[in-house]
């Protein structure tokens, strides 16, 4: 077990320092040209100090006075950061608001956050004009929701374009609670991260909840036996089958702390008490099952490996050359010519 735990530190080792400090072999490499780096070597945490000082302190206000208001907004706003990056990338194609777009599709129909985007949006619109792009916003807008519920932080890199492109058929790419952990890893691969990152990035639902639409064939009809998965622990089912009278029910998807940021989520895995059927497949596949136990057991290990994943996710397909995307005047549409 010790020298599991000495592995995974030299995994984590590299990404920690690469997301600190903005360095990759490809970046550093002295013989790459210009359109031979990848588009996440334009990002910076500086791109915006000269352009507009104050953006991340009006983000951070603003998702602080939203989250008082509405707890339950954290998790939403991270969740919706997920979705953004899932289908073409952290390119703010979750924000736009039109018919046949990700956000009037029916997978999307319980995400939130959209109208604080929109408020900071606003309030940067008149501070700086035309200059942060709403991709940026809600990046780093997760990044402070995390913080609020007692997560870490990180340093977000700015400088991502929106996309013009938003499209409902393209909604259903994003993982729902129902896939086995090999489609998980090939979607998480196709994006530019890993097994590590999959399970990192899970540990998000350490907070939030989850429509028990999501988990009504794990309590009653599993792969179509008519009974339960047996994979449940059998008075976490009894706990599930009484509050989810509907579909439309609400349940926590850390049924143990759901409003603080921990790793308990990790322990519920261990104990049988995940809710969505993804969640408990981490800890029953070989492959992740020794980052779930690395985490349970070893919290600093997920705080920090939380930042790296993070920061990967926000970097997944940005648009950062001069011929790509925008920065949209209003997050909800394009610009007009």
């Amino acid at each position: 077990m010790r020298l599991h735990y000495f592995t995974l530190f030299l995994l984590l080792l590299p990404l920690k320092l690469s997301s600190i400090y903005g360095i990759s072999p490809q970046v550093t490499a002295p013989n790459k040209s210009f359109k031979s780096l990848p588009p996440e070597a334009f990002l910076s945490i500086d791109h915006y100090h000269t352009t507009c000082p104050h953006a991340e302190g009006i983000i951070s206000q603003k998702v602080a006075a939203w989250v008082k208001q509405d707890p339950t907004l954290a998790p939403a706003i991270i969740r919706l950061h997920f979705h953004d990056c899932a289908v073409r990338g952290c390119d703010g194609s979750i924000l736009l608001n039109h018919l046949g777009s990700e956000r009037t599709a029916l997978e999307s129909k319980t995400l939130r956050g959209f109208q604080l985007i929109d408020d900071i949006k606003a309030e940067l619109e008149r501070k700086c004009p035309k200059t942060v792009s709403c991709a940026d916003i809600l990046t780093a807008a997760a990044r402070d929701a995390t913080l609020l519920v007692g997560g870490p932080f990180w340093e977000v890199p700015f400088g991502r374009k929106d996309g013009k492109i938003s499209l409902s058929t393209e909604a259903n790419l994003v993982p729902h609670g129902h896939e086995n952990i090999t489609a998980l890893i090939a979607f998480f691969q196709e994006k530019g991260l890993d097994i590590l990152d999959l399970v990192t990035l899970s540990g998000s639902h350490t907070i939030g909840r989850s429509t028990c639409s999501s988990v009504m064939d794990r309590i009653y009809n599993f792969n179509g036996t008519q009974k339960p998965d047996p994979s449940i622990n059998v008075y976490f089912l009894k706990l599930l089958r009484k509050r989810c009278k509907s579909e439309l029910d609400l349940v926590h998807l850390d049924v143990i702390t759901p409003r603080t940021f921990d790793t308990i989520y990790y322990t519920n895995l261990m104990r049988k008490v995940g809710l969505l059927s993804t969640d408990q497949s981490l800890f029953s596949d070989a492959r992740t099952a020794p980052f779930v136990e690395a985490f349970a057991t070893q919290p600093f290990l997920f705080t920090s490996q939380f930042s790296v994943s993070m920061v990967k996710l926000g970097n997944v397909q940005v648009l950062t050359r001069p011929n790509e995307g925008e920065i949209r005047v209003n997050c909800n549409r394009v610009n007009t010519v």
